[in-house]
């Protein structure tokens, strides 16, 4: 690769991207963390349009301060017209990764002032879809992240790491090393040093590229199933339950899609696959089983799909 053409990738990249989807935006923020990926991003983000950067402290690093301090002086010399650390609490559900990932797009969301840029490349596309894929966790997940899913931005989704990497030196920066991205406790890290480096061995190469083509591919496939759902659910809505036998007509695929979109709206949180097809079975496999559980937004609460009357109905339980 020509290290002296990747600030210009990047430009170029991000340049499309906002005329894509951003036009109407005369400002925007960055999250910044300090890596090689969100500094190379603030560097040429701030020099197209008025940037905040936003850094991210989750507190779980002994030196966390002092790199969060670090990476906000950075910001300030390449140009950003503000540059804030939001200290957060990482607490909750899911792992330490999920935990820390919660607590940042809460943080991001609360004190952005514009759209919000994130250094995700195509080699995390990558990583997303094979964790999806270990999981069993079905198309969406599968479907990988959205370049634009508002207010977040992901401007470099086609744009290898090692384009940011090579910016960081074309451009002279000094870009913070996360110890956690090496680190074999956390399964990304593993993906990212391990397993895909492998899979490119075997498979000879290409294979990040495609998995993100195989991401793309399933999202188009997925938009078009929630817009046939949309369209479906007013026929089957009754009250705020949905009607059993107009379900069981509809194709699975989209049944599944209104079964989610009406548990989504009812409160629930956490979804997955697996749930989904259980509730599912309240329709096609109906022999007065109890409910379904599924998580809810409601703190000390958990929600409970059920069948009366012909009727998907739900119900708020405290835990």
């Amino acid at each position: 690769m020509d290290r002296q053409g990747s600030v210009a990738q990047l430009r170029r990249a991000i340049s499309e991207f906002a005329q894509s989807y951003t036009s109407d935006a005369d400002r925007w923020c960055v999250g910044l963390s300090g890596g090689p990926d969100s500094l190379a991003l603030t560097a040429v983000a701030a020099g197209l349009r008025p940037t905040t950067a936003l850094i991210v402290d989750h507190g779980l690093q002994a030196d966390s301060a002092s790199v969060a301090e670090n990476a906000q002086a950075q910001a300030l010399s390449l140009g950003c017209c503000a540059a804030n650390v939001l200290r957060v609490q990482v607490a909750g559900e899911g792992g330490p990764e999920a935990a820390a990932r919660t607590a940042r797009y809460a943080a991001l969301e609360a004190h952005r002032d514009g759209p919000v840029l994130l250094a995700h490349t195509l080699d995390d596309q990558a990583e997303t879809v094979l964790l999806g894929l270990g999981r069993g966790s079905g198309a969406r997940s599968l479907a990988g992240m959205r370049p634009y899913d508002p207010p977040w931005c992901r401007p470099l989704l086609g744009v290898r790491r090692a384009v940011t990497h090579a910016a960081c030196t074309e451009l002279g920066l000094t870009p913070w090393q996360d110890p956690h991205n090496v680190d074999r406790r956390f399964t990304r890290a593993r993906l990212r040093g391990e397993v895909l480096p492998l899979l490119e061995d075997v498979l000879g190469g290409g294979v990040a590229e495609a998995l993100a083509r195989t991401a793309t591919a399933l999202r188009e496939d997925t938009d078009f199933i929630d817009t046939v759902a949309a369209d479906a659910l007013p026929s089957v809505s009754t009250g705020a339950g949905l009607e059993a036998a107009g379900l069981a007509v509809l194709a699975a695929p989209v049944r599944r899609r209104v079964i989610r979109g009406w548990l989504l709206a009812g409160g629930a949180v956490g979804l997955t696959d697996k749930q989904i097809r259980a509730v599912d079975t309240l329709v096609t496999a109906w022999r007065g089983q109890g409910g379904v559980a599924v998580g809810s937004r409601l703190p000390g609460q958990r929600l409970f799909a059920g069948r009366r009357d012909g009727v998907l109905v739900l119900r708020q339980q405290p835990i």
